[in-house]
């Protein structure tokens, strides 16, 4: 039987890939996984507890808060103010930045973003929702971060990854050397080693979008569709539509059987819907390290310019093959077009 190895064990063993190997990336880590651990108990009893249902309140982006939202949210900042490894915290669910003022953080060299509750509508009906967290390295070596520090290009990313509660709960993260799956194992309270050197296939025949948005969609994106739809055995086709309405569990799964999530441009939401800094940018970086593809419909997600904390992107991620033949459809049936707004925000119409 082979030994059992636990997130926090191979942490350390993998210390030295890391540039910076003084152990303060391995710590942020631990406590990123420490606050997963206390919002999976949660999320697996809210329906025995007051936490199911609407906050009341509504985030920087307009959106109804959850309980689970706020709650999930509270823990994760709350760990890593104590963990003395991160200066400055970007969160979904907060207007600003945080900056964290604490004598254990003074000297932090670490700025975490992060989507606490990715998926949250599906909360009170018991479908599998997520965390998306992205690490970068800060660039000034004193006082506050700067705007300049926490705008950092996806490319600059030193660690990304999502924890999936679900079934089952897992985390999984990159550190540019590839992506390895840990799964809780209630029974000892630690995340172990399940799924190492995870790898997308090439191919797939799952592919995820909300098509109640049809008709709103780019030329491209309906080409694509209707592409999916279309027997052809030499191609494995039709394809088979599965959404979640999570982009964590949809990722999730297009990432063990192979597949694409789409969330494009529409009129309603003409720069896209998700956020760059804290959904796109993190899972991008994981599932290029995986051995699959994250573009807008024409530039690559990683190297798209980060001008705001809230920044909205189109995204088309997963299989290498599916996610080049979407881009080609983009390519043909909607060309990019651009205009910057008065706010120098870039508009793909």
């Amino acid at each position: 039987m082979s030994k059992i190895k636990t997130l926090g064990q191979f942490i350390i063993e993998k210390q030295a890939d890391f540039p910076y190997a003084k152990g303060e990336l391995s710590r942020l880590l631990r406590d990123i996984g420490i606050a997963a651990k206390i919002v999976n108990r949660e999320v697996n009893k809210a329906g025995l507890v007051n936490i199911l249902g609407e906050a009341g309140t509504t985030n920087v982006q307009g959106e109804g808060q959850k309980l689970l939202d706020v709650y999930a949210n509270d823990q994760f900042i709350g760990a890593l103010q104590s963990g003395g490894e991160c200066c400055t915290v970007i969160s979904e669910e907060n207007d600003e930045y945080i900056t964290i003022n604490s004598d254990i953080s003074k000297n932090a060299k670490y700025i975490v973003a992060i989507d606490p509750l990715d998926g949250s509508s599906n909360i009170d009906v018991n479908v599998a929702v997520g965390t998306i967290f992205s690490i970068y390295r800060r660039k000034s070596t004193d006082g506050n971060a700067t705007i300049d520090d926490i705008l950092q290009g996806g490319t600059e990313q030193v660690a990304a990854g999502y924890i999936i509660y679900g079934s089952s709960t897992m985390l999984v993260y990159t550190t540019g050397k590839g992506v390895n799956g840990f799964t809780l194992d209630p029974s000892i309270g630690e995340f172990c080693l399940s799924h190492p050197e995870m790898k997308i296939p090439k191919d797939g025949t799952i592919y995820s979008i909300n098509e109640g948005y049809y008709t709103h969609f780019p030329d491209g994106v309906k080409k694509f569709i209707k592409y999916c739809q279309v027997e052809d055995k030499t191609t494995n086709r039709p394809y088979t539509s599965r959404y979640i309405g999570s982009m964590v569990g949809d990722l999730h799964r297009n990432m063990i059987k192979g597949g694409i999530f789409i969330y494009p441009v529409t009129a309603q939401a003409p720069n896209g819907k998700l956020r760059l800094v804290y959904e796109c940018n993190p899972m991008a970086f994981i599932i290029e390290q995986a051995g699959g593809k994250a573009t807008n419909g024409y530039e690559r997600i990683l190297t798209l310019d980060v001008k705001e904390l809230h920044q909205r992107s189109a995204i088309f991620i997963g299989s290498e093959n599916m996610v080049k033949k979407a881009e080609e459809m983009m390519q043909m049936f909607s060309p990019q077009k651009t205009k910057k707004s008065a706010e120098g925000v870039v508009h793909i119409q």
